[in-house]
């Protein structure tokens, strides 16, 4: 297991990244696309095109272009076991092209359609990145009595299905250094308080896991323009996140914010406000909210930050470059 660091991670900057989001809870055919967004097509020879599915949970394909080298990861597998590859078929992407997975956090909206996508890889072991307390097992208990056993993976498993399972609390590179994931991501607001409703077995009782801390981010520095950073959920807290991020690169300019930032429900959503206010101090260029941000947090980014907001949907690829 790699342990934690403080100091600057030497991230290599990259000429061009290609995000596209394979997994999210929405799906829309005739979304334009944008300066940064290329949707997928909706017809070819006079012919509709299958399109992707969407479903509550989150999956990213990310490849990165630095000096004449090309490094693809996926990012998180969504909740099905067969959303993440149906899409994946839907939009040509070739899994072989995959060199490493990422995990978010361990949460089964993230890592459900994991062992299908594994199943799709030829070239195994396959790196599978996460923190140790992504294979925890977990709980949600609600504020009425209700709880609620959430799907886990296992090391064996998982090393039975052709991967090779990287442990980390610290940052950690990837794409031979055009790549950086974060591990566990340090608390700085005072609000971004990670998810009350969690718990974790231990020891045949439960405890609480409020912190959520296996949850991670990925980030790339675009050269001369700063970081594209991708979220899977942001029990961190995104604004933790971002702050993070620049902490460990050593680089202050925020190029792109996107993924899960998890303002959705009634724990969250009195959050929204001081939430978009801090990223958009922040000064990203581009935002993209995602996932488990929740309509009214992505109606008041759309507000609030009117140039730099871009709607998702799934089957999109983002394109960033110097």
């Amino acid at each position: 297991m790699v342990t934690q660091s403080s100091t600057v991670v030497p991230l290599r900057e990259a000429d061009r990244v290609e995000i596209t989001c394979l997994v999210d809870n929405y799906a829309d055919r005739l979304e334009a696309d944008t300066e940064i967004a290329k949707r997928l097509p909706y017809s070819k020879d006079g012919e509709m095109l299958p399109g992707p599915v969407a479903e509550h949970g989150f999956s990213s394909l990310i490849k990165v272009f630095g000096d004449g080298e090309v490094h693809t990861i996926l990012f998180d597998s969504g909740v099905s076991e067969t959303a993440a590859v149906y899409n994946m078929r839907a939009l040509k992407v070739d899994a072989d092209q995959i060199e490493q997975i990422v995990l978010s956090h361990g949460h089964v909206d993230h890592t459900g359609g994991l062992l299908e996508v594994l199943k799709e890889i030829n070239k195994k072991p396959i790196p599978v990145v996460l923190h140790p307390d992504g294979l925890r097992k977990r709980w949600v208990l609600f504020p009425n009595g209700q709880r609620a056993r959430l799907s886990t993976i296992d090391e064996e498993t998982l090393v039975n299905h052709g991967a090779r399972v990287v442990k980390t609390v610290s940052p950690y590179l990837l794409g031979n250094d055009l790549i950086l994931a974060t591990g566990e991501i340090k608390r700085q607001t005072d609000f971004e308080k990670g998810f009350p409703l969690s718990y974790a077995e231990s020891g045949g009782k439960l405890e609480p896991d409020f912190e959520t801390r296996d949850d991670q981010a990925v980030v790339l520095n675009i050269k001369g323009r700063g970081l594209v950073i991708v979220s899977g959920c942001g029990h961190a807290g995104i604004v933790n996140t971002v702050l993070y991020s620049r902490e460990i690169t050593g680089e202050e300019n925020v190029l792109g914010v996107l993924g899960g930032f998890h303002l959705t429900g009634k724990l969250f959503e009195p959050f929204i406000d001081r939430t978009v206010r801090m990223i958009k101090d922040l000064k990203p260029r581009y935002i993209v909210p995602c996932h488990c941000t929740g309509w009214r947090a992505i109606q008041t980014f759309s507000q609030a930050m009117p140039e730099e907001y871009t709607h998702n949907v799934v089957g999109t690829t983002y394109f960033f470059e110097k």
